[in-house]
Parts: structure tokens; C-alpha cells; sequence
């Protein structure tokens, strides 16, 4: 118990520590480099952040199929749908895919996570204000208009075990109007995981995933891209939700029970 709790702070410290030191070299980088050369100066750092943190809390993906670059400006954007099983997930799909994530809105303000989300371009969303869901669906429209990537876990807080839970519409809307590619993801932990969810606290589970004393492998399952183009953002959520829970299965299987 002493050399888990031990564990966990060491964790939480390098956490904070490379989570505030990055940031602030990521911030003094942008500053010194040209407007046009910004955006990719971030997607580095944010590349640099999340692999460090999977490194920190001894997560290794397992990648089955193919796993885009991110998208370029011009090109048509890219909305990344996954399910959401760990307070790692972040990392996971940053690291993976790149892009910009979409989340909760109380994380801005958490203290040292918050400035480097806003830095990272993260869209904040408040599920419980529908205000805020109408100006988050026209923000993540202009991105994919723009041709960005951009990632969010469309059933709207994490849960446990393998079933695909319905699918919050709105990402939808904005990906059928900026005529988008979906590409739906499924993750998957092993249930004896420190690192996947198991109806608890959120604190619970980060501290709980802090201690983890062995590595965890988490299966990335990567579908078949989704068009936007000519189809309704009802019927584009029902695809994506089954596709979703198609690889979420192929990723089970790449990572164990």
C-alpha cells in the first residue's frame, strides 16, 4: 500500500510538472514562431504531451487498423467518434490521431490541465447549458469546414464495459453541415485495468489509475471512414454508433478480457 500511494504521488507530480512545463515551452514557441507555422507548432507539443503521458501512466496502445494522419487545411475535416472508458482516453486519441479534442467545460478550469487544454485548441462543451452545445456544434463546424480533426466522445461521460451507450446528435449536425468524414474508433481496457473505468468517482478512478502498478494495454480500433455528404445527422449518428461498437469489439479483441 505505502509503495502504491508512493506511486501515485510520483505520478500525479510528473503529471503536473511535464503538463506545466510543456505548456509554457509550447506558449514561448508559438510566440517566437510565424502566424502561419503556429497551429502545426501546437499539434507537436500536444503530440509531445500525450505521448509523455501514456509513458507516465505505462499505457501502450494497440492499434488495429489503420490510423490516419491528421488532416490539412483544405483537405475535407475529420470528426473522430469513440466510446469513453478511462480518464486516459485523451491521451489515447490525441496520441494516436491528433487533432483537437472536444470536453467537458469545467475543465478549463482546472488548475494547470486548464491552460494547457485551452493552448491545445480544446472546444469546451457544457452539456447541461444548451447555449453552450449550440455555440460548441457551430465551433466544431467552422473547424471541419476548415479542414481540422476533431475528436469527441458522443456519449457524453465515461462508462464501464464494452456496450456502446446512444449517441448525443449534436457533433452530428455539425459534421452533415461541413459535409465531414466521421471516423468512428472503439477502445477497450482489460476489466482488471487500473486504468478502465468501473463506475466510480471520477477522482476515484484517476487516483486509482495512479497506482497502477503494471502496464495496461488498451486496444484502438480503428472503422471504416463515414461520408457526411448526403446524409441526415440522425442517420449519421445511428452509423457512427453502430460503427463505433463494431470496433469497440475488434478492439476487445486486440487487447484481451
Amino acid at each position: 500500500m505505502i509503495r502504491d500511494r508512493v506511486r501515485q504521488g510520483l505520478r500525479a507530480g510528473g503529471f503536473a510538472g511535464a503538463t506545466a512545463t510543456m505548456t509554457a515551452m509550447c506558449a514561448a514557441h508559438v510566440a517566437a514562431s510565424p502566424p502561419e507555422r503556429r497551429e502545426e507548432v501546437i499539434a507537436g507539443w500536444v503530440q509531445r504531451w500525450s505521448s509523455t503521458l501514456l509513458r507516465l501512466f505505462a499505457i501502450r496502445t494497440v492499434v488495429h487498423g489503420a490510423a490516419p494522419p491528421p488532416t490539412k487545411k483544405g483537405e475535407r475535416g475529420r470528426l473522430i467518434v469513440a466510446n469513453h472508458r478511462s480518464a486516459i482516453d485523451i491521451g489515447v486519441m490525441l496520441s494516436t490521431f491528433g487533432g483537437r479534442m472536444v470536453s467537458r467545460a469545467d475543465l478549463s478550469q482546472w488548475p494547470v490541465v486548464g491552460a494547457a487544454a485551452k493552448l491545445g485548441g480544446t472546444i469546451f462543451v457544457d452539456r447541461a447549458d444548451a447555449r453552450s452545445g449550440m455555440v460548441v456544434m457551430r465551433a466544431m463546424q467552422k473547424h471541419l469546414e476548415a479542414g481540422d480533426t476533431v475528436t469527441i466522445f458522443p456519449e457524453g461521460t465515461t462508462f464501464e464495459g464494452d456496450e456502446v451507450r446512444p449517441f448525443h446528435g449534436g457533433a452530428f449536425i455539425a459534421a452533415a453541415r461541413a459535409r465531414a468524414e466521421v471516423l468512428p474508433v472503439g477502445l477497450a481496457y482489460p476489466s482488471a485495468s487500473g486504468a478502465a473505468f468501473v463506475g466510480e468517482s471520477f477522482m476515484s478512478h484517476l487516483g486509482r489509475m495512479a497506482m497502477a502498478s503494471s502496464p495496461t494495454c488498451v486496444g484502438v480500433a480503428v472503422g471504416a471512414p463515414i461520408l457526411a455528404e448526403g446524409k441526415k445527422a440522425a442517420e449519421l449518428t445511428k452509423l457512427a454508433e453502430a460503427a463505433v461498437q463494431a470496433a469497440v469489439h475488434e478492439a476487445r479483441a486486440a487487447c484481451g478480457p
